[in-house]
């Protein structure tokens, strides 16, 4: 039999796009363009926040590099913080200082963070959300076009710089407002949750502690199994259906005799009534392959939905017929099916990916429910070197902030930090599942999905979700008692 290759570019390269979120971090999050990880668009939630008029925008002149020493880097540019001091019990307290580090996307979107929102009248905290770098409205040279413009305007695009970032703006609001003894937690979500693991790493004289939610800090280099991110997609199908993985495992070798046949990109057109008719296969499997990650990473409900729409045909109905059916569900009784409607571009992640971030997702054959699309560091190589102008560095990650042996690692150095994981979430594979220590716990839930624990709590929350957040705070008051 035939061995399908599905183009790198398309699905390996989609996921690596979507990481919390697609909050955020694979067309392969990360299929369009978020060449490696989530691309995690968060909304904020403005239920989750009572009062929207205590939330106060302010800009940080932040200085451009802070690991050189040239002229240029001495340039600055507005780095944007919300701030929300409506519950803080003041310096004079001694009360904490809640910091959400910003990750990819603009920082509005983090502003109905649940635990954050929801505890900070119980701690009678300051609520603190930092923008990243090149993200929202904070971009360096004046904008996002001159900031964007090209490799050379890029180079202080990275998570190290981030970081520092984060630290001078804590340290400088500490400062202003008397509160050098207010305690800082930072908070973070699948990057930004490898992040706000990494801050208490390299700055713990600024951070007391770390909750890091749905952080996949271990899935780079080889420390994870490059299809364990689909393998955990292809689980939680096949616990909602055998039948449903059956089918869907079976579907694009039947796809393919379709679209390989006199007219075939015509008929899977006509058959799955997308708005424009297909030039390749391609683009179809790949919006395809993303509505069962996206589902897989955020809501175990939508699986059920899927695997409902494909098994209540009746039984002599095709395979494709099914898979159609189950994108007339996810269409949601659209009048066609726009193939890039549900992408969202996201090209800070892109460099991120193509630098630094090598989140390395692959599809081999057998591995998962997916068409083969193995990792290929050469092909994910050049497709950054045709954007950028750039080779990624895919051992990085591990050499800046460790990776290999990360018990041993951890246990001599950190302490104070919270790694939280839905199990049904593809990246908890690459996330800590393991207390390292009685200050590095791992707090993982069997039935969770990505960064599930940092929503906001709502009545209709199972208790093994209560349970986790309970934890979580139970040990984040610990800290600051």
């Amino acid at each position: 039999m035939e061995i399908r290759s599905f183009s790198f570019g398309v699905l390996s390269t989609l996921l690596l796009v979507m990481c919390c979120l697609l909050p955020i971090m694979a067309m392969p999050p990360f299929l369009m363009q978020k060449q490696g990880h989530h691309t995690f668009m968060r909304k904020t939630d403005r239920s989750a926040i009572s009062n929207m008029d205590s939330y106060k925008t302010y800009n940080y002149t932040q200085v451009l590099d802070h690991f050189s020493y040239t002229p240029q880097s001495y340039q600055t540019f507005p780095q944007r913080y919300v701030m929300d001091k409506s519950n803080w019990g003041g310096a004079q307290n001694n009360s904490p200082i809640f910091v959400y580090l910003g990750a990819e996307s603009d920082i509005e979107g983090a502003l109905g963070v649940g635990i954050m929102t929801d505890q900070a009248p119980k701690f009678k905290a300051l609520l603190v959300f930092i923008e990243h770098r090149y993200y929202g409205t904070s971009m360096p040279f004046g904008g996002e076009e001159e900031a964007y413009a090209n490799a050379t305007t890029l180079r202080y695009f990275t998570s190290t710089q981030a970081l520092a970032d984060y630290a001078t703006v804590i340290i400088a609001l500490k400062k202003d407002l008397d509160a050098q003894n207010c305690p800082v937690i930072v908070f973070g979500e699948s990057y930004g949750g490898m992040l706000a693991a990494w801050f208490r790493l390299k700055y713990p004289h600024v951070a007391f502690g770390a909750l890091a939610a749905s952080a996949p800090i271990l899935y780079f280099d080889d420390i994870t199994p490059t299809y364990c991110y689909g393998r955990v997609v292809t689980e939680n199908f096949r616990n909602a259906s055998e039948n449903c993985y059956k089918r869907i495992n079976e579907s694009w070798d039947m796809m393919d005799k379709i679209a390989s046949s006199p007219q075939g990109l015509i008929k899977l057109s006509i058959l799955f009534n997308t708005c424009q008719n297909l030039s390749s296969k391609d683009a179809l499997y790949s919006w395809i392959a993303l509505q069962y990650i996206r589902a897989a990473q955020y809501n175990f409900t939508k699986v059920e939905g899927i695997c409902n729409a494909i098994n209540s045909l009746p039984e002599e109905e095709n395979t494709v017929g099914r898979i159609v059916a189950a994108a007339e569900y996810i269409n949601g009784g659209r009048p066609c099916l726009d193939l890039h409607e549900f992408y969202s571009s996201n090209s800070g992640w892109a460099w991120q990916t193509c630098t630094e971030m090598v989140i390395p997702i692959g599809y081999p054959a057998g591995k998962t429910m997916f068409p083969p699309s193995p990792f290929d560091i050469k092909a994910y190589a050049r497709n950054c070197y045709l954007n950028y102008g750039v080779l990624p560095r895919p051992h990085w990650a591990t050499t800046e902030f460790g990776g290999h042996n990360i018990k041993a690692v951890l246990r001599d150095f950190g302490s104070n930090i919270i790694f939280s994981n839905g199990l049904r979430d593809p990246y908890s594979c690459g996330g800590v599942l393991e207390n390292i220590s009685g200050s590095l716990v791992a707090i993982s839930t069997e039935l969770g999905t990505h960064c599930q624990d940092t929503r906001p709590p709502t009545q209709n929350d199972p208790e093994w979700l209560k349970e986790q957040r309970i934890k979580e705070i139970g040990i984040i008051q610990k800290w600051i008692d």
